[in-house]
């Protein structure tokens, strides 16, 4: 090869683009931009695997947790659908006036946040919503790059029956919800559950195909009632051994306003009207909770394999989350609606390319939290309205102490919890308090017994009240 034509091809290999590096090449745009699940599951309890409870069989749950994080003690700041889930997409925390019920729309609440998907829109993914991420499937439409998707409503809402007999009883019920449960031998696709995960695959198959990274939020409705759910789900389980509450009564000396009267399930066909459930109804419900929690991680399992069959699993961060708690008769309670911890602890699971698997976290963290971890983790500026932390140096380090103190509210209930103690209190707008509550997480885990007025814990009760004052310095009386 002659001089000429040496330099010829020095030129060539200095002018031309390194394909390979290059920084706006596809490969390193995917790499700096990792795709997204995110997936949200209705009244989940961490009653999984995953979490100890041997009881319930959640295998897929569990092994997406294998590849990733576990957060033990993970909060959402309202227990309801609605605004729970207004308060995590929108990174702001709920108020005496913002984001109050399950009814609650962050468009009319917080006009001005930008949510979660939105600002992935924004930074150039292409935003999927499919199920119940927002409480309303119109809610926020910005954030999504095409409509947001919902199975056929049959005139039920999301109480899905498929048996004529059930949705006899839902007609003839005056507000149109039948049977508080209901197991049928259909395919998984029968309920809205199974749709929703065939939705979310069709989704993973046109968006591998997309030159653009995605965020796919894929929002499943059970465990929520009506326990509705495939025969073979029921099956898995033999009610004789399913565990009951520990503690189905009144904490000790809990005031009235930490109480109610689990209304969302009185307003099923077949449920009485005011007093306790009879307790072969109340194991029938608790069976009920099992299976449609199990029919939901079958349906969590399909998603999660068609990322791996995909190919897509290596950049894709997921992130399983539940809006709240659920109470399964404890403190004599079902559903959710209070500040107990049954209530407000809730699952919370991260998996992220690059970090390590199979780790578990006690530290404290919230659900405003994760709008910047995501954004962290996948390179975004962080908008300047969220209240949360980015919990990336737990995903590091799971052993860092995190946050000192967690707050969470239920209407004029509001609570604080450190890492040993909650304390809750009640007041009206002008800050005059009505109710209290103290527990000692250490020695009362389960919340049986009501100390805040014990004198020794008077300088205890001033601390944490004064934390919870800071926290909301609009909605109390300085």
């Amino acid at each position: 090869m002659n001089y000429f034509y040496l330099v010829v091809l020095w030129l060539v290999a200095i002018l031309l683009p390194d394909t390979t590096s290059a920084p706006n090449s596809r490969t390193q745009a995917v790499a700096d931009r990792p795709n997204v699940l995110f997936i949200a599951v209705d009244d989940l309890r961490p009653e999984l695997g995953c979490y100890g409870k041997t009881a319930m069989i959640s295998p897929n749950i569990d092994r997406l947790a294998d590849t990733g994080t576990l957060f033990n003690r993970a909060y959402c700041q309202i227990p309801v659908c609605g605004a729970s889930r207004a308060s995590l997409l929108t990174g702001l925390r709920p108020t005496r006036d913002r984001f109050l019920g399950y009814s609650t729309r962050a468009d009319e609440d917080a006009p001005g946040a930008i949510t979660l998907p939105q600002h992935f829109r924004k930074n150039g993914y292409y935003t999927i919503s499919n199920g119940k991420i927002f409480h309303h499937r119109d809610d926020k439409a910005g954030s999504w790059s095409e409509p947001a998707w919902r199975p056929q409503n049959p005139g039920n809402n999301w109480r899905d029956y498929v048996t004529e007999a059930a949705q006899q009883i839902a007609a003839e019920h005056g507000n149109g919800r039948g049977p508080a449960f209901e197991r049928a031998q259909v395919l998984d696709t029968a309920y809205y559950d199974g749709k929703i995960a065939a939705k979310a695959i069709e989704d993973l198959k046109r968006l591998k195909e997309k030159d653009q990274p995605f965020f796919l939020a894929v929002g499943f409705l059970k465990p929520h009632l009506p326990f509705n759910a495939p025969q073979k789900y029921w099956d898995l389980y033999d009610p004789r051994t399913l565990p009951e509450a520990s503690n189905p009564f009144e904490p000790e000396n809990a005031p009235d306003a930490a109480l109610h009267n689990f209304g969302e399930l009185r307003n099923y066909a077949g449920i009485p009207p005011e007093g306790s459930l009879h307790p072969s109804l109340a194991k029938l419900l608790v069976h009920g909770y099992y299976a449609c929690t199990s029919y939901t991680d079958a349906q969590i399992g399909k998603v999660l394999d068609a990322l791996d069959i995909l190919g897509l699993s290596d950049n894709t961060i997921v992130v399983l989350w539940g809006d709240h708690g659920w109470n399964l008769q404890e403190h004599g309670l079902w559903c959710k609606h209070c500040n107990f911890e049954t209530s407000l602890r809730a699952p919370l699971l991260i998996k992220a390319p690059g970090f390590p698997e199979r780790q578990r976290t006690e530290a404290l963290t919230e659900f405003v939290d994760i709008y910047p971890t995501l954004c962290e983790l996948a390179n975004l500026p962080l908008p300047e309205h969220l209240e949360g932390e980015s919990l990336l140096p737990l995903l590091s380090q799971p052993n860092l102490p995190g946050k000192e103190f967690i707050y969470s509210k239920y209407y004029n209930g509001f609570s604080v919890k450190n890492d040993r103690y909650r304390y809750t209190e009640w007041s009206e707008e002008d800050g005059e308090i009505y109710a209290r509550m103290l527990y000692d997480h250490q020695q009362d885990s389960l919340e049986n017994v009501n100390i805040v007025e014990q004198p020794e814990h008077a300088d205890l009760v001033h601390l944490l009240q004064q934390h919870l004052h800071q926290a909301y310095p609009e909605d109390f009386t300085q």
